[in-house]
């Protein structure tokens, strides 16, 4: 009936994962003394981690780990005053490429560190950018986060800093940002609006109809191909694949007005109409 602890006991991640108690990798001293979520997954030794009743605990620090070993019935189930949230409800970690990967969803309070801001008692002078490095996802929202240290006490008490409401006036973007932290509109503006200008004026100037599709079908193909073949990001081989297939399908869109001028007035006998007329027409029922 008494707690252990099992540092140098040689046992493997995949045992401790399989006992782990009603805690998980979360501080159950933490917890119950101040519900804190303290997760210790990053610390991968055994140092402050015990047993007790047959299942495993982990504590973030040598105090924890004593006061548990000493009443360890005060730190687990029933004794604990609380439960942990469900996975879903925890806060986690994000690196800057789940972030980007999660676009295009916005980070709260305008990307503002929620921690610094309450610290600062919700002044002006508190707000202060986060950056997309030291980010948190919780509840499905994204935050961004002033520092490390900062993301680490938000992690300990999200519900104390998620629900804060920003003031009508907000500081300025004054330094450069990342193209993935500004909102949907920002972003294509600062990122593709000159391209898609570009693209759109090709559009207008050529019209294109492909053979047996609408127009607004041909439109958006061609604004594709257009805005792939002239992506300055891409490789070079791939930019002249797609100027090639963008050729082609400007080539196929003037089939349309070519066999309606042609094919227009009387009907005219195979040797008196244009050499290349078989070859069009051939090519466009080809496409349908």
């Amino acid at each position: 009936g008494q707690a252990a602890c099992i540092n140098r006991l040689c046992i493997t991640p995949k045992e401790l994962h399989c006992r782990l108690g009603e805690f998980g990798l979360y501080c159950p001293v933490c917890l119950a003394l101040h519900y804190h979520l303290v997760d210790c997954s990053e610390e991968k030794a055994l140092t402050y981690a015990a047993e007790y009743t047959g299942r495993y605990y982990k504590m973030c620090n040598k105090d924890h780990l004593e006061r548990f070993l000493l009443t360890p019935d005060k730190f687990v189930t029933p004794g604990c005053p609380f439960t942990l949230p469900a996975s879903d409800q925890l806060p986690v970690k994000l690196t800057t490429n789940q972030v980007k990967n999660r676009f295009p969803q916005e980070a709260e309070m305008k990307g503002f560190c929620p921690v610094t801001y309450l610290e600062g008692k919700q002044r002006y002078e508190a707000l202060v950018r986060g950056k997309i490095e030291y980010a948190a996802d919780y509840k499905q929202k994204i935050f961004f986060f002033e520092t490390d240290q900062k993301r680490h006490k938000f992690m300990r008490t999200p519900e104390t800093y998620s629900n804060q409401k920003l003031p009508v006036k907000v500081p300025p973007i004054c330094e450069p940002v990342s193209l993935t932290s500004l909102p949907v509109l920002g972003y294509l503006e600062q990122g593709v609006s000159e391209a898609i200008i570009k693209a759109m004026t090709a559009v207008g100037c050529l019209k294109p109809k492909y053979p047996f599709f609408t127009i607004q079908k041909s439109a958006l193909i061609y604004l594709a191909l257009y805005l792939k073949a002239f992506n300055r990001n891409s490789a070079a081989y791939n930019r002249e694949e797609y100027k090639k297939k963008l050729a082609l399908f400007e080539e196929d869109c003037a089939l349309v007005p070519y066999l309606g001028s042609t094919m227009s007035g009387d009907y005219k006998p195979p040797n008196e109409r244009p050499i290349d007329f078989e070859f069009k027409i051939n090519r466009f029922f080809s496409l349908k």
